[in-house]
C-alpha cells in the first residue's frame, strides 16, 4: 500500500507539473504573439528619437520585439509602405497627405523637424539664398519636398532663373564633389551639411562656410507662414486604426525627441551605434543646429494646412490635389 500511495504522488506530482507548464507556455505564448514593431526613416535628424525609442524600451509594453529599417529617399519608402513591411515611419510632411488622398489611410503623428536644409558655401560673402544670383548651387534634390521648398525660396528671393541648379546623385555624392572642389554652393539636408562641414575641416580643406538655412530664408520670404513643418511621424495604413498605439508611439517619439534634443552629445554617441558611417561630432553638430520639437499634428494642424494650401497650388501632384481630411491629424 505504501508503494502505491507513492506512485499515485509521484503521478499526481506529475501532472501537476505538467499543468504548469502548459500554463507558462500558454503565457509566454501569449506574449510572444503580440507583433514586432517595425519603425523606419532616413539617416537624418528626424529619425535620431526613432533610435533612442528602441534602445531605451519605450514600446516595451506595446511590443516584444521592435526594430529600426533605413531607407534611402521618398520612393523606397513608399515601396516599404505599399509592401506593408513598416508600421511607423518618418517621412516629409507631404508624403503622408499624397498617401492619404490617394486613398491609403495613413495618420500623420507629428511633426518634429522644423527645416533641416542648408545653404553651404566657400564664399563667405555666400549669407543668403538671394546671394546666389549667377552662381551654380549643387542639389541633390529634383522633386518631393526639398525641391519644393528649394523652389520656393528662391522665387521669393527673386533669383529663380538667375541660380543654375547642378543636379547630384545623391547628397553624399554632392559632400564628395564639395571635397573635392567641383562645386562652391551645396544644399544640403542634416546630417549630410555637418559631415560635410567636418569632414573638409579634418582634410585642411579651403574653408566652407554654413551660410543660411532654408528654415531661416522661408521665416522670411513667407511672414505669414513662418514655421516650416518640414519632417515628422506617421502611421501606415495597417497601423493607424490603432488609435491606443499610435498614442503610445506618438508620445514616445516625443519624449526621446525631448531626449535628443536636450543631450545632443549622448544622442549623438546613440545614433552612431546604430549609424556607424555617421561620425559622432557631425551627428551632434546636426542635432544642435536642428529644430527638433516634436509636436502633435492636430496641434500644428494649421501650420500644415498652410504648407499643403502653398504646395496644392502650385505643386499639386505633391499632396494629391487637395487638403486631407481632418481625420488624417493624429491618432
Amino acid at each position: 500500500m505504501r508503494i502505491i500511495r507513492i506512485i499515485k504522488s509521484i503521478n499526481t506530482a506529475r501532472h501537476a507539473a505538467t499543468a504548469l507548464c502548459l500554463v507558462l507556455a500558454g503565457t509566454a505564448g501569449a506574449a510572444e504573439t503580440r507583433p514586432p514593431l517595425t519603425l523606419a526613416g532616413p539617416a537624418s535628424v528626424v529619425s535620431f528619437p526613432l533610435l533612442h525609442m528602441i534602445d531605451s524600451g519605450a514600446l516595451k509594453s506595446h511590443a516584444d520585439r521592435v526594430t529600426f529599417r533605413l531607407w534611402q529617399n521618398p520612393d523606397q519608402l513608399r515601396v516599404l509602405l505599399a509592401n506593408g513591411q513598416v508600421d511607423y515611419t518618418a517621412a516629409p510632411a507631404n508624403l503622408p497627405a499624397l498617401l492619404a488622398n490617394r486613398g491609403e489611410p495613413v495618420r500623420l503623428l507629428n511633426i518634429s523637424v522644423w527645416g533641416q536644409l542648408w545653404l553651404v558655401s566657400r564664399d563667405p560673402l555666400v549669407r543668403r539664398y538671394a546671394d546666389l544670383s549667377g552662381k551654380v548651387l549643387l542639389t541633390s534634390f529634383s522633386r518631393d519636398l526639398p525641391a519644393i521648398l528649394l523652389d520656393e525660396v528662391l522665387r521669393a528671393e527673386r533669383v529663380a532663373g538667375k541660380v543654375t541648379l547642378r543636379r547630384s546623385r545623391d547628397m553624399q555624392d554632392a559632400v564628395a564633389l564639395m571635397l573635392a572642389g567641383q562645386a562652391d554652393h551645396a544644399v544640403l539636408g542634416e546630417p549630410m551639411a555637418s559631415l560635410l562641414l567636418w569632414r573638409n575641416a579634418r582634410a585642411g580643406g579651403a574653408p566652407l562656410y554654413r551660410s543660411q538655412s532654408l528654415a531661416s530664408a522661408w521665416r522670411e520670404a513667407f511672414p505669414g507662414q513662418p514655421a516650416l513643418p518640414q519632417a515628422g511621424l506617421m502611421a501606415s495604413s495597417r497601423r493607424a486604426p490603432d488609435l491606443a498605439l499610435s498614442r503610445a508611439v506618438e508620445h514616445a517619439y516625443a519624449a526621446s525627441a525631448r531626449w535628443c534634443a536636450a543631450q545632443p552629445r549622448a544622442c549623438a554617441e546613440l545614433t552612431h551605434r546604430h549609424l556607424p558611417q555617421l561620425p559622432v561630432a557631425a551627428i551632434e553638430a546636426s542635432i544642435r543646429v536642428t529644430r527638433l520639437d516634436s509636436r502633435p499634428a492636430s496641434e500644428v494642424r494649421p501650420q500644415l494646412e498652410a504648407l499643403y494650401r502653398l504646395i496644392a497650388d502650385k505643386h499639386p501632384q505633391a499632396i494629391g490635389g487637395r487638403l486631407p481630411d481632418v481625420g488624417f491629424y493624429g491618432p
